[in-house]
């Protein structure tokens, strides 16, 4: 279990999370800007892309920001996500979380950002905004 504060960064992109087809290709704007992330399954195909790239006829939830976790994280430790979406749920703010090699992410909407910070500092851990990184 995590036994110590954990450091994240509010990352400055706006995002969307879109919805495809599970047959559909990786359409090129879902891999525009520094951060995206494409998941298929058997049911369908889900991309996060900055906001700016997103069609406006695409079926999308608009207005994500992304708090990353400062990493690398060992895949030995457990409770990361758990110690993070706790103070979050407590606040009634919804997450879309993500996990790559090296960390994890969590999105939340843009008109939650100063909740879930204020959540997150109050449950001891370290956030880093745009504004006082």
């Amino acid at each position: 279990m995590i036994d110590k504060p954990l450091c994240l960064q509010l990352l400055p992109e706006t995002l969307a999370v879109c919805r495809l087809e599970p047959d559909c290709p990786a359409p090129d704007w879902a891999t525009q800007g520094s951060f995206h992330s494409i998941t298929r399954t058997t049911e369908e195909t889900s991309v996060v892309c900055p906001e700016w790239a997103v069609p406006q006829d695409a079926r999308a939830e608009r207005g994500w920001r992304t708090l990353k976790v400062e990493g690398p994280l060992d895949f030995s430790m457990t409770g990361v996500l758990a110690c993070l979406t706790k103070p979050l749920a407590e606040t009634n703010v919804s997450i879309f979380a993500l996990s790559t090699y090296d960390t994890d992410y969590l999105l939340i909407r843009e008109r939650d950002v100063p909740s879930a910070v204020a959540a997150l500092r109050a449950a001891g851990h370290r956030v880093a905004t745009t504004v006082d990184s």
